[in-house]
């Protein structure tokens, strides 16, 4: 993650600090750790990020909504058509005053909930004490309660991404999105069926069928006569002539074999070999590990 953060250090031109916790501390315990960072004394407000989310980031509206109400913090709520699945945020919709937070609810109180984007005055940090804390449950309530906490309502699309199979729904939403806004970011021509992202130093083989639904990362190398749709292939990977691939994540590194078949949100970690002519349904396949048998029903290869 450090490597990471470092070449987006270099890309944009910006400087990057990381407050590492030794323990778990919920959702709140590390903003208290990193109090020194987020303070600096001038009283500007600072946004926090859930990382296990996708979605649009209209950041400056939120800025100005913030500003404009005057209360001590903002949380950003998005429209779900199961509210009895998640923690509901009960607000006045005149002013976005947040009224409660409720969990789970059994009978109707709302359809919106916690998008997990926040924008906080630095006197919220003045209720966090420096232990395993949920922001959620202990913090938010208690503005509320102050009647200082506002929601804005997240237009676009929102997708809580820390599961595989949700992984791949939110970047197709990422890329309908992309359609809509960027469409010149999207790959284009024969090759290509839908919505595909292909990284620039990527190179595709001839005969290839690529889409719809598709992201192909940095450095990989797809050969002749492949087939991809549905799947996320991440940096660095070899995907060997006449594969197919669909609902799956292929993490960095990794090698499929020539007529392999993946499918069925197979996951591979990093460094893994995927042999010839082999068939993978719905396998999630630990780092460095090398396939020679096909995986026939979902199961964990450690």
């Amino acid at each position: 993650m450090m490597n990471f953060l470092r070449d987006f250090e270099k890309s944009l031109g910006i400087k990057i600090t990381c407050s590492q916790e030794t323990e778990p501390m919920g959702t709140a315990g590390p903003l208290a750790l990193a109090r020194e960072k987020l303070d600096d004394g001038s009283g500007e407000s600072f946004f926090v990020l859930n990382s296990d989310v996708i979605s649009e980031y209209p950041l400056r509206q939120m800025i100005d909504f913030h500003k404009k109400h005057g209360g001590e913090a903002t949380i950003m709520v998005t429209k779900v058509d199961e509210p009895s699945k998640y923690g509901v945020v009960v607000m006045d919709e005149s002013n976005g005053c947040v009224q409660r937070f409720v969990e789970k609810p059994q009978q109707f109180v709302g359809n919106k909930i916690n998008a997990g984007i926040y924008l906080l005055s630095p006197r919220t940090l003045d209720r966090i004490e420096l232990r395993p804390t949920s922001i959620e449950k202990e913090v938010f309530p208690k503005i509320a309660a102050e009647k200082s906490l506002f929601a804005m309502v997240l237009p676009g699309f929102w997708m809580d991404i820390g599961q595989p199979r949700d992984y791949n729904t939110g970047l197709r939403l990422y890329l309908d999105s992309l359609r809509k806004k960027s469409p010149e970011k999207l790959a284009a021509g024969h090759t290509f069926l839908g919505n595909v992202i292909v990284d620039e130093t990527a190179k595709i083989g001839d005969g290839c069928l690529i889409g719809p639904d598709v992201s192909i990362g940095q450095g990989c190398v797809i050969e002749a006569g492949v087939r991809l749709s549905r799947c996320t292939i991440m940096r660095g990977v070899r995907v060997k002539k006449h594969a197919c691939i669909t609902g799956s994540i292929i993490g960095w590194h990794c090698t499929i074999g020539q007529w392999a078949r993946i499918e069925n949100m197979t996951v591979l970690g990093e460094d893994v070999r995927v042999s010839d002519e082999i068939f993978s349904n719905g396998g999630v396949v630990l780092p460095h590990k090398e396939i020679k048998t096909s995986i026939l029903k979902p199961e964990i290869v450690m």
